[in-house]
């Protein structure tokens, strides 16, 4: 059993001679919230607009849910819901009435409405004009219209954007429970990336149309780019920076009297504590600090070398 809902292999894509996707490597999870990250210009917005049909897959492959995007196209829509960014909204009907009119066009029962409405929680809203919604309702309401046909998979491009952190949390906790109570795959792309670390379990970055990493957050923590940093104060840390170096500790810039030495894991950490004892060190400080998502996001994106080839089982990432 195939365990991808999305995987694109060789996926290229160019508008006249610009070329915007280069041979996009992409496998998303079923049942996962899957981060879709890259920085402006990298490519997102095209992937997206193949995964929903709405270009062509000139070169490569794109299947989801198990089938050919080009030979299966209708099929594969039918099954999957999608928000790019706003929702179209009649403004001067109701929600009911927008959903109604969008629930006529996917063919959905008409008991439909109210169980998309109790999801989303606007239940009591519902008859009241969209004009009058604010926008974080508005966005519970684009959600709601593409769960009416419902979907095995969600994508989401920046359904947060815009808004204040009382519409951000209840977009972010509905797309939670949308996963965990309902089982929906979601495919989210997003500029918070503090949000992506709160709900997504799987995460990809891209740049100039190319996978930079791919794989779960827990294992981009741990240790994919050595990303714990001890801080350390002694008795005299210009003697200790001079022992690490020596005995080729990687230090980073220094900040405030601390010093900041890269480590790969708890070991290590007690054993540069021992070691700067035996020397005649006193040891004030001690404490480690994980970067995190953004710290790593600008770390692989700022990085020029080649990429690593993917595997089912091994992240993709730019050593």
């Amino acid at each position: 059993m195939n365990p991808f809902i999305i995987e694109t292999h060789g996926l290229s894509y160019s508008f006249g001679k610009h070329q915007v996707l280069h041979d996009l490597e992409l496998r998303v999870p079923k049942g996962a919230i899957f981060g879709f990250l890259g920085p402006n210009g990298a490519g997102k917005s095209t992937t997206i607009r193949i995964l929903l049909g709405l270009l062509p897959v000139p070169k490569g492959q794109v299947r989801v849910h198990g089938q050919d995007l080009t030979e299966h196209r209708l099929d594969i829509l039918r099954r999957t819901g999608s928000l790019i960014e706003m929702p179209t909204l009649y403004r001067h009907l109701s929600g009911y009435d927008n959903l109604e009119m969008h629930r006529r066009m996917v063919q959905a029962p008409q008991s439909r409405i109210a169980e998309v409405l109790q999801i989303v929680g606007l239940t009591k809203d519902a008859p009241r004009k969209t004009k009058e919604y604010s926008l974080g309702m508005s966005q519970r309401l684009g959600i709601a219209l593409a769960l009416l046909s419902e979907p095995e998979l969600l994508v989401l491009d920046e359904p947060t954007n815009g808004l204040d952190p009382s519409g951000i949390r209840e977009v972010r906790e509905l797309i939670v429970r949308l996963n965990r109570d309902f089982g929906k795959t979601i495919f989210l792309s997003s500029h918070l990336l503090s949000e992506i670390e709160k709900c997504a379990t799987e995460v990809a970055i891209i740049d100039k149309g190319t996978t930079l990493y791919q794989g779960s957050l827990q294992q981009l923590y741990q240790g994919t780019f050595q990303s714990n940093v001890l801080q350390l104060e002694t008795s005299n840390n210009a003697i200790a920076h001079k022992l690490l170096t020596d005995h080729a500790y990687q230090l980073l810039p220094q900040q405030d009297d601390v010093l900041a030495v890269q480590v790969q894991d708890r070991q290590q950490v007690a054993k540069i504590n021992r070691f700067l004892i035996v020397n005649g060190l006193e040891v004030y400080r001690l404490s480690t600090h994980t970067q995190n998502l953004e710290e790593l996001f600008l770390n692989i994106t700022n990085r020029d070398s080649a990429t690593v080839p993917m595997s089912e089982s091994t992240p993709v990432l730019k050593p």
